[in-house]
């Protein structure tokens, strides 16, 4: 019989440190008496970006010019618990250029700086590694579409990520925290407690590993097709190898992280590195009013989604606690704000709108929801937050905002309260009430209900079995990669219609999942 292991309910010290932790490494620089322009920052994370992120040592020897075969690491006591660069680099969106003086310039100092590092002691406070978490484990679902990635950090917690496949287009699901705090009675991350806050460097460590399972099945797509494949598949095969949209709705409130959440965030949109568009990122709150304001004024440009539940206050307190002393109306509010920020922006911007008061008319919503969404997500339970009346309380609540709403099947987890899921046909009427308050209204569709897809389902699991055998886990054993990342081979996708556009869902749904539900619309 396995031996037990006891649950670690904190974080320990980072060491080494994430290099993508922009602010540890600009800390740390300064300590040694290195400043660094926000030019040469910004160079320095270009050139890993595009290096496709391998271990420091190599990279270092990138900097200095020196030629380094790649997949031979020069010094195995880096401290390094990264991926191995024999891996695959994933593709970026424009690579380094190879032309004579094109690269930029970096000071000797922060050179000496990274070298010194790589022979640093393991235990260092200063030391730094690219990167510092691994894949533990990652399935596949039967349809190729997605898949679920259990990521170790480097003191052992575990947390979730999952990647989704859509027609020419990829989404990632990130996690923020370790467990979460806010005790949703429904959502299997609850249960858990919070146990700690990831680091940016963390978080952004996630798309690195998503990104080379896509290089790996992009690579061997083009290695197994016929000869002759005409160019738009290959177009096609060409774009599912990058990341267009993060959505932080895995494990954790990312508002309760927010100092680290706003700068992955921001290295996600920089040009320079992620590129991603700021309409393609999206950040998910249960409700920190305090916060949803903060990244009003910080980021307003990112798309801001409020996990409601609920229609009123007394129903949304008792199935998500932390509801507690923030009234529902604030909530919707602030949702509202966030919406309007740009719009709201450009109107003071012009001398002759200063008599205009924050009250939008319809023609300046319509455009606002075009060019940035705010969604309400709403969870699907059988009992008071589904009944007929509750629909209509929703529609009203939302009335006249153009506010997106995503209604959530429940995916069953082994939660204290025995929930369920209504019925498709009671769905479906919920959906065309709440739409006839003027709100857009969905049914997200089920994705990845074969591989434990819920939020904080698969970690859960993983350690209420509590083994020490890491391969008697919850995933079929000819079916999951320990210890590295090789990517899952797929199935042919089956045709059909593509899910960006879940309104009409098919009553045959297979058995739902909250979380990946919960990512389509983002897409």
């Amino acid at each position: 019989m396995a031996a037990k292991q006891q649950v670690k309910r904190f974080r320990d010290p980072l060491c080494p440190k994430p290099l993508l932790d922009r602010a540890a490494f600009d800390k740390a620089l300064k300590a040694n008496g290195i400043t660094l322009s926000e030019h040469h920052f910004d160079n320095f994370y270009q050139r890993l970006h595009r290096s496709g992120y391998p271990p420091l040592d190599e990279f270092v020897a990138e900097l200095r010019g020196e030629v380094v075969e790649k997949g031979v690491s020069n010094n195995a006591d880096d401290g390094s618990v990264s991926v191995a660069s024999n891996t695959t680099n994933f593709r970026t969106k424009n690579s380094v250029s190879s032309r004579p003086g094109r690269k930029a310039q970096l000071p000797k100092a922060l050179l000496e700086f990274l070298s010194n590092n790589v022979s640093a002691e393991a235990d260092s406070d200063e030391k730094f590694a690219t990167i510092t978490s691994k894949v533990q484990m990652h399935q596949t679902s039967a349809d190729g579409t997605t898949t679920k990635l259990a990521v170790e950090l480097q003191d052992g917690h575990v947390v979730e990520s999952v990647l989704m496949r859509h027609e020419g287009r990829c989404t990632l699901c990130v996690s923020s925290q370790v467990g979460c705090a806010m005790g949703c009675t429904f959502c299997a991350t609850g249960t858990m407690g919070i146990r700690g806050s990831l680091s940016s460097g963390e978080i952004l460590e996630q798309l690195v590993h998503a990104s080379k399972i896509l290089s790996e099945e992009s690579r061997d797509d083009m290695m197994t097709d016929e000869e002759g494949t005409d160019r738009k598949r290959q177009k096609k095969q060409k774009r599912m190898d990058l990341i267009r949209n993060i959505v932080f709705m895995g494990m954790g409130e990312p508002l309760n992280n927010y100092r680290n959440v706003l700068a992955a965030c921001r290295a996600m949109i920089d040009r320079r590195l992620w590129n991603l568009a700021h309409n393609r990122v999206t950040v998910s709150t249960v409700g920190v009013a305090s916060r949803m304001r903060d990244l009003t004024r910080d980021l307003p440009e990112v798309i801001l989604a409020l996990s409601l539940h609920a229609p009123n206050q007394p129903m949304r307190e008792k199935i998500v606690p932390s509801a507690k002393g923030t009234p529902i109306e604030s909530l919707i509010e602030a949702l509202d704000s966030h919406m309007m920020a740009l719009t709201k922006r450009k109107l003071l911007e012009n001398p002759q709108e200063d008599d205009k008061t924050t009250d939008f008319n319809i023609e300046e919503r319509q455009s606002a929801s075009k060019k940035k969404r705010a969604m309400i997500e709403y969870v699907m339970l059988v009992g008071d937050t589904s009944t007929i009346e509750a629909a209509h309380q929703l529609g009203k609540l939302c009335e006249g905002r153009h506010l997106v709403v995503n209604l959530i099947p429940y995916n069953k987890t082994d939660v204290k309260d025995k929930l369920d899921c209504p019925t498709e046909e009671h769905m479906q009427e919920f959906r065309r009430i709440v739409s006839s308050y003027g709100s857009f209204c969905s049914i997200r569709r089920t994705m990845g209900a074969d591989i434990a897809g819920a939020c904080g389902q698969l970690v859960v699991e993983q350690e209420k079995k509590q083994v020490l055998d890491i391969e008697d886990g919850p995933f079929p054993k000819d079916n999951v990669k320990f210890g590295r990342i090789v990517a899952t081979p797929r199935r042919k996708k089956s045709s059909g219609t593509d899910s960006s556009s879940s309104e009409e869902s098919s009553g045959k749904q297979q058995p739902t999942d909250r979380l990946l539900h919960q990512l389509t619309v983002a897409t």
